[in-house]
């Protein structure tokens, strides 16, 4: 059974983005083990935030900065029970579509390496040196 899952844009600190940060510190420090100190920074202050909202619940979320070049997308997480569902996917198509005319359509990013695929879907492509970042294997990748 296919369940609907909204997208939201959401101010920082609201009730829906501290859930999203609830998820993030779930998915990344306790199950990834990235350190707080590097999960939670001062772009969270600026970021604009997307939450995805499945069947009542936070079910996954990520941020977008507007760099001088491009929009970074960050943070996408997952939470574990609605992995595999295309949410992953849905929040980043709605953030390229809701803020492709900042930066001319142009996005960047730095992906865990075994999730290569998902952005590739959106015509991102790796570029430079696998470095580790959270202790896990990243490629930077970009659309243009």
């Amino acid at each position: 059974m296919m369940v609907e899952t909204t997208i939201l844009s959401v101010p920082v600190f609201s009730t829906l983005c501290n859930e999203a940060f609830r998820l993030r510190r779930a998915v990344f420090v306790h199950e990834q083990k990235v350190p707080e100190a590097e999960e939670f920074d001062a772009g969270d202050f600026t970021a604009h935030h997307l939450v995805a909202v499945t069947a009542g619940e936070v079910s996954g979320t990520l941020r977008l900065i507007y760099a001088e070049e491009h929009v970074k997308i960050g943070r996408v997480a997952v939470a574990g029970s609605w992995r595999g569902r295309g949410i992953a996917a849905a929040m980043i198509g709605r953030a390229m579509e809701l803020h492709r005319d900042a930066r001319d359509n142009r996005f960047y990013l730095t992906a865990q390496a075994d999730k290569l695929p998902l952005y590739q879907r959106f015509g991102f492509v790796a570029y430079g040196e696998e470095f580790l970042d959270g202790g896990m294997p990243h490629l930077a990748m970009k659309n243009y």
